[in-house]
Protein backbone atom coordinates (compact mmCIF):
# COMPACT_ATOMS: atom_id res chain seq x y z
CA UNK A 1 0.00 0.00 0.00
CA UNK A 2 0.88 3.43 -0.80
CA UNK A 3 1.57 6.23 1.31
CA UNK A 4 -0.86 8.06 -0.36
CA UNK A 5 -2.98 5.36 -0.26
CA UNK A 6 -2.87 5.11 3.89
CA UNK A 7 -3.36 8.71 4.37
CA UNK A 8 -6.41 8.20 2.24
CA UNK A 9 -7.63 5.70 4.36
CA UNK A 10 -7.08 7.65 7.18
CA UNK A 11 -8.66 10.17 6.06
CA UNK A 12 -11.71 8.07 5.34
CA UNK A 13 -11.52 6.70 8.98
CA UNK A 14 -11.56 10.06 10.52
CA UNK A 15 -14.46 10.73 8.29
CA UNK A 16 -16.52 7.94 9.17
CA UNK A 17 -15.83 8.90 12.82
CA UNK A 18 -16.81 13.03 12.39
CA UNK A 19 -19.89 11.50 10.43
CA UNK A 20 -21.34 9.02 13.28
CA UNK A 21 -20.33 11.86 16.41
CA UNK A 22 -21.85 14.45 14.40
CA UNK A 23 -24.95 12.05 13.97
CA UNK A 24 -25.30 10.86 17.67
CA UNK A 25 -25.20 14.28 18.31
CA UNK A 26 -28.00 15.23 16.04
CA UNK A 27 -29.71 12.91 18.14
CA UNK A 28 -28.90 13.91 21.31
CA UNK A 29 -30.15 17.27 19.94
CA UNK A 30 -33.13 16.30 18.72
CA UNK A 31 -33.77 14.55 22.00
CA UNK A 32 -33.74 17.02 24.38
CA UNK A 33 -35.73 19.12 21.90
CA UNK A 34 -38.56 16.81 22.24
CA UNK A 35 -38.32 16.96 25.77
CA UNK A 36 -38.48 20.12 25.80
CA UNK A 37 -41.67 20.36 23.89
CA UNK A 38 -43.33 17.39 25.90
CA UNK A 39 -42.78 19.39 29.09
CA UNK A 40 -43.20 22.84 28.16
CA UNK A 41 -45.63 22.63 25.14
CA UNK A 42 -49.63 23.64 25.67
CA UNK A 43 -51.13 22.57 22.56
CA UNK A 44 -52.27 18.86 23.28
CA UNK A 45 -51.30 17.98 19.81
CA UNK A 46 -47.91 19.04 20.01
CA UNK A 47 -47.44 16.66 23.25
CA UNK A 48 -48.75 14.43 20.87
CA UNK A 49 -46.46 14.60 18.43
CA UNK A 50 -43.67 14.89 20.52
CA UNK A 51 -43.94 11.47 22.48
CA UNK A 52 -44.21 9.69 19.23
CA UNK A 53 -41.35 10.88 18.26
CA UNK A 54 -39.70 10.07 21.25
CA UNK A 55 -40.86 6.71 20.68
CA UNK A 56 -39.10 6.26 17.67
CA UNK A 57 -35.75 7.58 18.82
CA UNK A 58 -32.82 5.34 19.24
CA UNK A 59 -30.40 6.27 21.84
CA UNK A 60 -28.11 3.78 21.27
CA UNK A 61 -25.35 5.07 19.39
CA UNK A 62 -22.10 3.38 20.03
CA UNK A 63 -20.49 6.76 19.82
CA UNK A 64 -22.20 9.07 21.36
CA UNK A 65 -23.54 7.72 24.85
CA UNK A 66 -26.68 9.03 26.94
CA UNK A 67 -26.23 7.61 30.24
CA UNK A 68 -28.97 9.01 31.98
CA UNK A 69 -32.30 9.20 29.93
CA UNK A 70 -35.88 8.32 29.89
CA UNK A 71 -37.37 4.73 28.85
CA UNK A 72 -40.76 4.92 26.07
CA UNK A 73 -43.08 3.60 28.75
CA UNK A 74 -41.86 6.85 30.35
CA UNK A 75 -42.88 9.46 27.79
CA UNK A 76 -46.37 8.04 27.99
CA UNK A 77 -46.30 9.57 31.51
CA UNK A 78 -45.15 12.43 31.17
CA UNK A 79 -47.74 13.25 28.37
CA UNK A 80 -50.47 12.11 30.77
CA UNK A 81 -48.91 14.70 33.80
CA UNK A 82 -48.80 17.10 31.14
CA UNK A 83 -52.83 16.85 29.78
CA UNK A 84 -53.95 16.61 33.13
CA UNK A 85 -51.84 19.84 34.54
CA UNK A 86 -53.16 21.92 31.22
CA UNK A 87 -56.46 20.75 32.17
CA UNK A 88 -56.29 21.55 35.88
CA UNK A 89 -57.00 18.13 36.92
CA UNK A 90 -55.70 17.69 40.45
CA UNK A 91 -54.54 14.49 42.33
CA UNK A 92 -52.00 12.58 40.31
CA UNK A 93 -48.64 13.46 40.90
CA UNK A 94 -45.08 11.90 38.76
CA UNK A 95 -42.25 10.97 40.73
CA UNK A 96 -38.50 9.99 39.65
CA UNK A 97 -36.57 6.81 40.73
CA UNK A 98 -33.27 8.30 42.29
CA UNK A 99 -31.22 5.12 41.42
CA UNK A 100 -33.37 3.74 37.87
CA UNK A 101 -34.59 7.18 36.75
CA UNK A 102 -37.78 5.80 36.51
CA UNK A 103 -40.80 7.79 36.47
CA UNK A 104 -43.99 6.66 38.25
CA UNK A 105 -47.55 8.07 38.72
CA UNK A 106 -49.09 7.95 42.55
CA UNK A 107 -52.42 9.34 43.64
CA UNK A 108 -53.42 11.26 46.30
CA UNK A 109 -56.69 9.27 47.14
CA UNK A 110 -54.66 6.41 47.50
CA UNK A 111 -51.61 5.12 50.16
CA UNK A 112 -48.51 6.52 48.89
CA UNK A 113 -47.19 3.18 48.32
CA UNK A 114 -49.68 2.54 45.44
CA UNK A 115 -47.44 3.09 42.32
CA UNK A 116 -48.93 3.45 38.13
CA UNK A 117 -46.68 3.12 35.16
CA UNK A 118 -46.98 2.11 31.83
CA UNK A 119 -45.89 -1.16 30.45
CA UNK A 120 -45.15 -1.20 27.02
CA UNK A 121 -47.00 -4.00 24.89
CA UNK A 122 -44.78 -5.27 22.48
CA UNK A 123 -47.87 -7.36 20.56
CA UNK A 124 -50.08 -4.24 19.85
CA UNK A 125 -47.80 -1.55 20.22
CA UNK A 126 -49.10 1.25 22.68
CA UNK A 127 -48.93 0.99 26.58
CA UNK A 128 -50.58 -0.25 29.45
CA UNK A 129 -51.68 1.70 32.61
CA UNK A 130 -50.27 -1.07 35.17
CA UNK A 131 -50.77 -0.79 38.92
CA UNK A 132 -47.76 -1.75 40.13
CA UNK A 133 -48.25 -4.69 43.21
CA UNK A 134 -50.25 -7.06 41.04
CA UNK A 135 -49.46 -5.43 37.96
CA UNK A 136 -53.36 -4.89 36.62
CA UNK A 137 -53.84 -3.18 33.37
CA UNK A 138 -55.90 -0.93 33.98
CA UNK A 139 -56.67 0.39 30.57
CA UNK A 140 -54.82 0.13 27.34
CA UNK A 141 -53.47 3.38 25.34
CA UNK A 142 -52.36 3.33 21.77
CA UNK A 143 -51.29 6.92 20.49
CA UNK A 144 -50.76 5.99 16.93
CA UNK A 145 -54.45 4.63 16.46
CA UNK A 146 -55.95 7.25 18.58
CA UNK A 147 -57.75 4.61 20.85
CA UNK A 148 -57.98 3.55 25.00
CA UNK A 149 -59.67 0.53 26.12
CA UNK A 150 -59.98 -0.03 29.94
CA UNK A 151 -59.98 -3.25 31.26
CA UNK A 152 -62.97 -4.57 32.98
CA UNK A 153 -61.13 -7.37 34.79
CA UNK A 154 -58.33 -5.40 36.38
CA UNK A 155 -60.78 -2.15 36.90
CA UNK A 156 -62.53 -5.18 39.37
CA UNK A 157 -59.60 -6.72 40.37
CA UNK A 158 -57.86 -3.35 41.39
CA UNK A 159 -60.58 -1.37 42.69
CA UNK A 160 -63.63 -3.49 43.82
CA UNK A 161 -61.64 -6.68 45.09
CA UNK A 162 -58.53 -5.15 46.71
CA UNK A 163 -58.52 -1.13 47.09
CA UNK A 164 -62.45 -1.86 48.45
CA UNK A 165 -61.05 -2.94 51.85
CA UNK A 166 -59.24 -0.51 52.18
CA UNK A 167 -60.19 2.86 51.13
CA UNK A 168 -63.90 4.19 51.16
CA UNK A 169 -65.69 4.89 48.00
CA UNK A 170 -65.30 8.23 47.89
CA UNK A 171 -61.43 7.57 47.00
CA UNK A 172 -62.20 5.07 44.90
CA UNK A 173 -64.62 7.39 42.89
CA UNK A 174 -62.28 10.41 43.23
CA UNK A 175 -59.41 8.15 41.17
CA UNK A 176 -61.18 6.51 38.66
CA UNK A 177 -62.60 10.56 37.59
CA UNK A 178 -59.33 11.69 37.14
CA UNK A 179 -59.03 8.60 34.80
CA UNK A 180 -62.47 9.37 33.53
CA UNK A 181 -61.09 13.03 32.90
CA UNK A 182 -57.89 12.37 31.01
CA UNK A 183 -59.84 9.87 28.55
CA UNK A 184 -62.27 13.11 28.25
CA UNK A 185 -59.34 15.24 26.95
CA UNK A 186 -58.34 12.85 24.88
CA UNK A 187 -61.60 12.46 22.99
CA UNK A 188 -62.51 16.42 23.23
CA UNK A 189 -58.57 17.60 22.26
CA UNK A 190 -57.32 14.59 20.74
CA UNK A 191 -59.93 13.00 18.86
CA UNK A 192 -59.15 9.38 20.70
CA UNK A 193 -61.83 6.68 20.45
CA UNK A 194 -62.56 5.32 24.19
CA UNK A 195 -63.97 2.29 25.41
CA UNK A 196 -65.18 2.61 29.28
CA UNK A 197 -65.92 -0.82 29.59
CA UNK A 198 -68.09 -0.97 33.09
CA UNK A 199 -66.93 2.45 34.35
CA UNK A 200 -69.78 3.74 31.30
CA UNK A 201 -73.02 5.10 32.92
CA UNK A 202 -75.04 5.55 29.63
CA UNK A 203 -78.45 3.79 29.73
CA UNK A 204 -77.56 2.65 26.26
CA UNK A 205 -74.67 0.98 26.69
CA UNK A 206 -74.79 -2.91 27.61
CA UNK A 207 -71.95 -4.86 29.00
CA UNK A 208 -71.52 -8.86 27.68
CA UNK A 209 -70.48 -11.28 29.54
CA UNK A 210 -67.20 -13.67 28.75
CA UNK A 211 -69.10 -16.47 28.39
CA UNK A 212 -72.16 -15.64 26.37
CA UNK A 213 -74.31 -18.47 28.14
CA UNK A 214 -75.14 -18.67 31.25
CA UNK A 215 -76.98 -21.21 33.58
CA UNK A 216 -79.94 -19.66 35.49
CA UNK A 217 -79.54 -21.20 38.54
CA UNK A 218 -77.16 -18.36 38.80
CA UNK A 219 -80.10 -15.69 38.46
CA UNK A 220 -82.02 -17.54 41.25
CA UNK A 221 -79.12 -17.32 43.70
CA UNK A 222 -79.52 -13.58 43.26
CA UNK A 223 -83.28 -14.00 44.18
CA UNK A 224 -82.52 -15.27 47.58
CA UNK A 225 -80.02 -12.80 48.25
CA UNK A 226 -82.75 -9.91 48.05
CA UNK A 227 -85.87 -11.78 49.21
CA UNK A 228 -85.07 -9.87 52.37
CA UNK A 229 -84.34 -6.88 51.24
CA UNK A 230 -86.15 -3.67 49.67
CA UNK A 231 -84.68 -4.62 46.17
CA UNK A 232 -87.35 -5.87 44.33
CA UNK A 233 -85.49 -8.99 41.47
CA UNK A 234 -88.58 -9.90 38.54
CA UNK A 235 -88.17 -11.91 35.59
CA UNK A 236 -88.24 -11.05 32.45
CA UNK A 237 -91.25 -11.22 30.11
CA UNK A 238 -89.88 -14.00 28.20
CA UNK A 239 -88.33 -15.22 30.74
CA UNK A 240 -84.79 -14.34 29.22
CA UNK A 241 -83.73 -12.74 32.20
CA UNK A 242 -84.34 -10.72 35.31
CA UNK A 243 -84.46 -7.15 35.98
CA UNK A 244 -83.10 -6.15 39.91
CA UNK A 245 -84.62 -2.25 40.71
CA UNK A 246 -82.68 -0.78 43.34
CA UNK A 247 -83.01 2.54 45.34
CA UNK A 248 -82.99 6.04 43.47
CA UNK A 249 -85.16 4.26 40.66
CA UNK A 250 -81.81 2.58 39.31
CA UNK A 251 -82.37 -0.94 37.65
CA UNK A 252 -80.02 -3.58 36.63
CA UNK A 253 -80.85 -5.80 34.02
CA UNK A 254 -79.39 -9.60 33.37
CA UNK A 255 -80.45 -10.70 29.87
CA UNK A 256 -80.07 -11.68 26.44
CA UNK A 257 -81.99 -11.08 23.77
CA UNK A 258 -84.43 -13.79 22.63
CA UNK A 259 -84.45 -12.70 18.76
CA UNK A 260 -80.99 -12.94 18.61
CA UNK A 261 -79.44 -16.54 17.76
CA UNK A 262 -76.31 -16.07 19.75
CA UNK A 263 -78.30 -16.04 22.36
CA UNK A 264 -75.11 -13.24 24.34
CA UNK A 265 -76.05 -12.33 28.27
CA UNK A 266 -75.75 -8.63 28.86
CA UNK A 267 -75.80 -6.63 32.00
CA UNK A 268 -77.37 -3.60 31.72
CA UNK A 269 -77.40 -0.23 34.42
CA UNK A 270 -80.52 2.37 33.94
CA UNK A 271 -80.97 5.23 35.95
CA UNK A 272 -82.62 8.41 34.91
CA UNK A 273 -79.50 10.87 35.75
CA UNK A 274 -77.36 8.63 33.94
CA UNK A 275 -74.27 8.86 36.23
CA UNK A 276 -74.57 5.16 37.64
CA UNK A 277 -72.35 2.48 35.66
CA UNK A 278 -72.53 -1.15 36.30
CA UNK A 279 -68.86 -0.43 38.11
CA UNK A 280 -70.41 1.74 40.57
CA UNK A 281 -73.29 -1.03 41.15
CA UNK A 282 -70.56 -3.29 41.64
CA UNK A 283 -68.94 -0.51 43.77
CA UNK A 284 -71.91 0.84 46.29
CA UNK A 285 -74.04 -2.47 46.51
CA UNK A 286 -73.10 -5.20 48.75
CA UNK A 287 -75.31 -7.60 47.26
CA UNK A 288 -74.61 -7.54 43.58
CA UNK A 289 -70.82 -6.99 44.39
CA UNK A 290 -70.68 -10.60 46.74
CA UNK A 291 -73.18 -12.04 43.77
CA UNK A 292 -70.83 -11.29 41.38
CA UNK A 293 -67.62 -11.90 42.43
CA UNK A 294 -69.04 -15.08 44.10
CA UNK A 295 -70.29 -16.55 40.85
CA UNK A 296 -67.62 -14.16 38.54
CA UNK A 297 -66.64 -17.35 36.45
CA UNK A 298 -70.12 -17.24 34.87
CA UNK A 299 -70.81 -13.25 35.22
CA UNK A 300 -67.34 -11.64 34.05
CA UNK A 301 -67.86 -9.07 32.05
CA UNK A 302 -66.23 -9.19 28.94
CA UNK A 303 -62.60 -6.76 27.70
CA UNK A 304 -61.44 -7.09 24.33
CA UNK A 305 -59.88 -10.17 23.80
CA UNK A 306 -56.80 -9.10 21.41
CA UNK A 307 -56.02 -6.73 24.01
CA UNK A 308 -56.69 -7.95 27.45
CA UNK A 309 -55.67 -11.79 28.09
CA UNK A 310 -57.74 -13.35 30.80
Amino acid sequence: MSNEQMVSTATEKVQALSDSLTDGLRIGEQYVGLLNDLCQKTDPQDLLSAVMKLNKINLSSPFVKFPQHYEPADYYLLFMGRLLELGNIQGMTIEEDNVSHRLSMACQHLSEETKFKFELDRNNGGAFFTEQEKHEPLFYINLEKKVLRFSNRALVNFFVIREAERYSDLDIQATLKILMDFTEILASELDFVNDLGILNPSNDVEFPLQPPELNKQIIDKLFVKTTDTDFMLLSMPKNNGALLNLDRQIRLTLFYDPDDYSQQWKFKVVDPDQQYSFFDVLLHYSIIREWYLNNREALAVRSDPLIFAD
